[in-house]
């Protein structure tokens, strides 16, 4: 059975339980299932070989080296309940194998949870080696052919077509272009390259062609390097310590002693036969039987990240779930986390109406980002663009036109050579640019008419966000490949606490790992570049409108591109933590209560628990449990549901 993974040992002891859980749904009403002893005995024995066998391995491993774990409750107390079931069936008594049948199948939930982690783990390194083209054009005795990537050398001259992707990385010798560098720095603008800049394997070139000499190839590209952390990352977060695993340590050999001196004293001592003493110490065996303990984890986890999901916030793993309860620092990336993450006229200096006509007209034909802005804002406000004449591109500068039979242009501050520009309006642009937004200068006939602001601006919710997590003691600290000057900007607007700018994406992670130093860390991200920092940090946080890379490395995901949701995922953290420690508190007190009484300490006052009744309490104290995480959909998390957004999408 070793080659079953644990989703399919669920499956096959789930369907093999089904007849067990028949009939004690049927006792009530006094009915009893023909030949049910064998029937139980036989799906029970095969659910032993299929899903508790490893349970009791790793505990006798355990054993061995004088430990004991969740596997050793696992494997005592399927191991009793099955052994001593198979006594009573020969003996003509109760049997009990619902209780080593059912404590396998609860154990094995918890572990295809954790085998379907692992699969997303894996998932999220395949989506990122997929990113890699497989072959460059290069150039080869004097014309460029088509090579395997792999075939490609240091020193090699590559072509990249307008639309393309760059291999490998490497430096431009011939052309110019854009660049959409977004999955490295965050930047949703894209880059002007020019002979001589650096390109990144894997961004996608604009609407220019160039050639360029290769720098790093293979496993020394920067997406091979983000892979690699990814990786590193994954492996290298230790297992939390289970809080089971820590009571099970003095819980078993104390459970144990006490069944084994009930069984003495009552044999050697009390006068009590072979079988009444036996009796006793198995119903101190039963009643203990770890069902409780078991589930008190594994409930509120599913209810928690139940109730989570319906709020938007999807919570992958257990680790995740309790590691967020002690964070002290939130880390943000900057562009399409705290901001909206593409570029949007936030001012308009002039007549608005005649300075977004003439702007609109001359951007119509332009692909850039800051085009694509000027054109929202014009549609928007309802204003139609004209045709022009005489187009030409002002290089380095913008871009000119005839409109209406006069000279129009759009472009940066460097036109202000060129041009005259009232000193009022002058002062205004110097105001906006240490407002860190791109302006835009808009003119006719010689004269600016008029500053277009834009911006990557923040979400509406971002502010609010931020505002409570620190009113819950948090630090905020955003961390972005952005400039410094943006980056304080959007941090004072939304109240963030500390700012680390111009940082590239093998920079990030270490910039996480310095600020664990001070507690526990979680990362919000959404972009290819922010994979490595999202496994680095004790948690990483996805925004759903991300890309799948981010999704798949985030322990939690926010399905709505809404920041509240770190919130909302902290508040149920700490509901979530304290229900599980309430049910063990209470799993634990049932055995606290009835161990002694199972033990026949009470024999003399007439309260003697049989193991049956031992039975009935287990089931009890699990049924109880059950109730107190079911109680978790009631608790009251962050004040407010989420409201929803459009664009907000499925993770």
């Amino acid at each position: 059975m070793k080659h079953l993974t644990s989703i399919q040992r669920f499956w096959i002891s789930l369907v093999l339980v089904i007849p067990m859980l028949i009939q004690m749904l049927a006792m009530p009403f006094h009915w009893n299932m023909p030949g049910y002893t064998w029937i139980a005995f036989i799906t029970t024995t095969l659910i032993m070989l299929v899903a508790a066998l490893p349970y009791w391995t790793s505990a006798w491993a355990a054993f061995k080296h004088h430990n004991a774990n969740m596997n050793t409750l696992v494997a005592i107390g399927t191991s009793i309940a099955y052994f001593y079931s198979l006594f009573a069936m020969i003996t003509g008594r109760p049997v009990y194998f619902e209780s080593a049948a059912f404590i396998s199948v609860f154990v094995l939930l918890g572990d295809t949870m954790e085998e379907r982690m692992h699969n997303n783990a894996s998932n999220a390194l395949k989506k990122l080696l997929d990113l890699q083209i497989k072959s460059a054009e290069v150039l080869r005795d004097g014309k460029f052919v088509q090579v395997p990537l792999d075939q490609v050398q240091v020193g090699d001259i590559i072509q990249v077509k307008p639309g393309q992707k760059v291999p490998v990385d490497g430096v431009i010798t011939s052309g110019k272009t854009t660049l959409d560098e977004s999955m490295i720095t965050g930047e949703s603008i894209p880059v002007s390259k020019k002979v001589g800049d650096d390109v990144v394997g894997s961004t996608i070139n604009g609407d220019g062609a160039i050639q360029f000499r290769a720098t790093k190839v293979g496993k020394d590209t920067m997406l091979s390097q983000i892979v690699e952390m990814v990786k590193k990352a994954q492996t290298s977060h230790a297992p939390i310590q289970n809080l089971t695993d820590k009571i099970s340590g003095f819980f078993v050999p104390t459970v144990l002693i006490i069944a084994i001196a009930t069984f003495v004293i009552w044999y050697s001592f009390l006068g009590a036969t072979l079988v009444q003493a036996m009796l006793f110490a198995v119903a101190v065996i039963v009643i203990a039987c770890p069902c409780a303990l078991g589930l008190a984890t594994p409930t509120a986890l599913m209810v928690g990240t139940g109730r989570a999901a319906k709020m938007g916030v999807l919570i992958k793993d257990g680790q995740a779930l309790e590691e967020i309860n002690d964070v002290k620092t939130a880390v943000f990336d900057k562009t399409g986390t705290i901001t909206v993450g593409k570029p949007t006229v936030t001012d308009i200096i002039g007549n608005q109406d005649q300075v977004l006509r003439v702007a609109a007209s001359l951007e119509a034909s332009s692909e850039h980002p800051l085009a694509k802005a000027v054109m929202n804002a014009a549609e928007e406000k309802q204003v139609e663009p004209q045709t022009v004449t005489d187009f030409a591109v002002v290089e380095g500068k913008g871009v000119q036109a005839v409109i209406d039979g006069q000279q129009a242009f759009v472009g940066n501050d460097k036109l202000l050579a060129d041009y005259q520009i009232s000193a009022g309006m002058k002062r205004r642009m110097a105001t906006l640019q240490d407002e860190a937004k791109t302006v835009v200068l808009v003119g006719l006939a010689k004269q600016i008419i008029s500053l277009i602001a834009i911006q990557d601006a923040p979400k509406p919710s971002s502010a609010q966000a931020i505002a409570d997590l620190k009113a819950r003691g948090l630090k905020t600290v955003m961390l972005t490949g952005d400039n410094e000057r943006v980056a304080n900007a959007i941090a004072k607007e939304v109240g963030i606490d500390q700012v680390i700018a111009n940082v590239l994406p093998n920079e990030k992670a270490e910039h996480v790992k310095a600020l664990e130093q001070n507690g526990k860390v979680a990362f919000v991200g959404d972009g290819i570049n922010d994979a490595p920092a999202l496994t680095t940090a004790n948690v990483g946080i996805a925004m759903g409108s991300g890309t799948d890379i981010a999704i798949e490395s985030g322990s939690i995901v926010l399905v709505q591109n809404d920041l509240r949701g770190v919130v909302k995922a902290i508040d149920i953290s700490k509901k979530t933590f304290s229900r599980i420690k309430l049910n063990l508190f209470w799993a634990l007190i049932y055995n606290v209560i009835g161990v002694p009484i199972a033990a026949g300490v009470f024999v003399g006052f007439g309260l003697q628990l049989s193991p049956e009744f031992a039975a009935l309490a287990m089931a009890f104290s699990s049924v109880s449990v059950v109730t107190s995480s079911l109680l978790l959909n009631k608790a009251k998390i962050g004040g407010t549901e989420p409201v929803a957004s459009s664009t907000s999408q499925p993770a």
